[in-house]
C-alpha cells in the first residue's frame, strides 16, 4: 500500500501540449516584398538646337500620337549669327544619332536572329514532347527563353524608332544652321511626339531661350507597366527569371499574376525602416494579366509582391513551429504512446510556415509545436483538445 502510494505521488502528470500532423500536400516557397509600378519605355524630349522655345499649351496626362503631335515649338538662332562651333556641334550630333541608328538597327537584327532560333526550338522540343522524348519542363524552359527574346526584340525595335526620331530631328536641326534660310516661317522648329502615350511631366512650359540638349518634357504609356521589386540580397540569389509572382493589394479586388523578367546584376546600399543598412537588388516583372483587368493601375503605384522561388504539388511536411536545433541538428518532439519522443528530422526547402522533410519523419505521425522548456524526452504529454 505504502509503494502504491509513493508511485502515483512521484508519477509526473501529463504536460499539454499542441500538436500538428505531419502530412503530405502541395508546398510553396516565396520571397515577399512590396514593389512599385513603372511605365516600361519612358522618354525625354530634349532640345535639338539652341533657340527660343515657345510656350508648350500641353498639360500633364494629354494624350500624344507619334510622329503627329507637335510637343513643342522652337524659334531657330539666325544661322548668320551663329558661331562656327555651334555648326560643328550640329553636324557632330547627326553623326552621332547616325550611328546610334546602325547600333540599334544592328542589336534589332541580332535578337531577332535569336528569337527565330529560340521559336525553332520551341517547336522542335513540342514535337519531342508529344513523343515523350522530352519532359514538359524542358518544353516550360524552352517557352520562357522564347518569351525572353521576344522581349528582348520588342525592346531593340523600341531603340530602333527612338533612333530613328532623334536622327530625324537632329537633321531638321542642322537645317536650320544654313545660313541660306532666311524667311522666319523656315526657321521654326517642330518637335513631334517620339511614341503614342501621355505627357507624363513638364520641365519647360514657358516662353524662353534654350540650350541644346535641355529636356522639355517626358512621354510615355502608362498603361504599357512593370514592376520593380527590391529584394534582399540573400533572396535574390534564389530568384531567376520566368519564376511566378502573385501580385496583392493593389487596389482591385482580384490579385493579378505576373513574371520575373530580370535579376539585375548589381545591388544597391538601402537603409532599412529600423535604420539598417541592407543590400537590396531589383527584381523586374512582367505583368501577365491584360490590360483592361488593371485599368486603374497607374505609374508609381505600390503592389505587394509573392514571388514563387520552389514549388511542388506534392511534399512531406513538418510544421516549422515543431522544429528546433540542438547542436546543429534539426529535431522534434514525436507524440508516441502520449509521452515525447525526442527524434532528430533532415529537412530541405523552408517557407516559414512548413518545412519539407527529407528524412527522420512519416507521413501521419504527429508532432509537438512549440515545445516549452518543460516538454523533455520520454515525459508524458496530452495534446489539448
Amino acid at each position: 500500500m505504502i509503494a502504491l502510494t509513493l508511485f502515483v505521488a512521484l508519477r509526473r502528470p501529463p504536460i499539454l501540449v499542441d500538436a500538428a500532423e505531419v502530412r503530405r500536400a502541395p508546398m510553396l516557397v516565396q520571397v515577399s516584398e512590396d514593389g512599385q509600378t513603372r511605365i516600361r519605355e519612358r522618354y525625354v524630349v530634349s532640345t535639338p538646337l539652341t533657340g527660343r522655345l515657345l510656350r508648350v499649351t500641353y498639360d500633364v496626362g494629354d494624350p500624344v500620337i507619334a510622329d503627329k503631335t507637335v510637343l513643342a515649338r522652337m524659334e531657330a538662332t539666325d544661322p548668320t549669327l551663329l558661331d562656327p562651333r555651334a555648326v560643328a556641334q550640329a553636324k557632330s550630333r547627326v553623326g552621332a544619332a547616325e550611328r546610334k541608328l546602325q547600333a540599334a538597327k544592328a542589336e534589332l537584327a541580332r535578337v531577332e536572329a535569336m528569337l527565330q532560333f529560340a521559336e525553332r526550338e520551341m517547336g522542335r522540343m513540342r514535337q519531342l514532347v508529344a513523343k515523350n522524348a522530352a519532359s514538359d519542363r524542358e518544353l516550360a524552359e524552352n517557352e520562357l527563353l522564347f518569351q525572353q527574346r521576344t522581349e528582348e526584340v520588342r525592346a531593340a525595335g523600341f531603340a530602333v524608332d527612338i533612333a530613328e526620331y532623334e536622327l530625324e530631328l537632329e537633321r531638321d536641326a542642322l537645317l536650320l544652321t544654313d545660313p541660306d534660310r532666311g524667311d522666319s516661317d523656315e526657321m521654326e522648329l517642330s518637335i513631334k511626339a517620339p511614341i503614342d502615350g501621355r505627357i507624363l511631366r513638364i520641365y519647360q512650359e514657358s516662353t524662353t531661350v534654350v540650350q541644346a540638349g535641355s529636356p522639355l518634357m517626358e512621354v510615355g504609356d502608362p498603361t504599357d507597366l512593370e514592376i520593380v521589386a527590391d529584394v534582399l540580397s540573400r533572396d535574390a540569389v534564389q530568384i531567376s527569371a520566368g519564376n511566378p509572382v502573385h501580385l496583392k493589394r493593389w487596389g482591385g479586388e482580384v490579385p493579378l499574376d505576373g513574371r520575373v523578367r530580370l535579376v539585375e546584376p548589381s545591388g544597391f546600399t538601402k537603409l532599412s525602416a529600423l535604420g539598417v543598412e541592407e543590400q537590396r537588388v531589383n527584381v523586374i516583372i512582367d505583368l501577365i494579366n491584360p490590360r483592361e483587368e488593371r485599368t486603374q493601375l497607374g505609374d508609381g503605384f505600390r503592389v505587394d509582391c509573392e514571388i514563387t522561388v520552389w514549388q511542388s504539388p506534392d511534399v512531406l511536411q513538418v510544421p516549422t513551429s515543431a522544429l528546433f536545433r540542438t547542436e546543429e541538428k534539426w529535431q522534434v518532439f514525436v507524440v508516441e504512446d502520449s509521452h515525447a519522443k525526442l527524434t532528430e528530422v533532415e529537412i530541405g526547402k523552408n517557407n516559414g510556415r512548413v518545412a519539407q522533410v527529407i528524412a527522420g519523419l512519416d507521413e501521419g505521425i504527429r508532432v509537438v509545436t512549440h515545445p516549452g522548456d518543460a516538454i523533455e524526452d520520454g515525459v508524458p504529454v496530452s495534446e489539448r483538445e
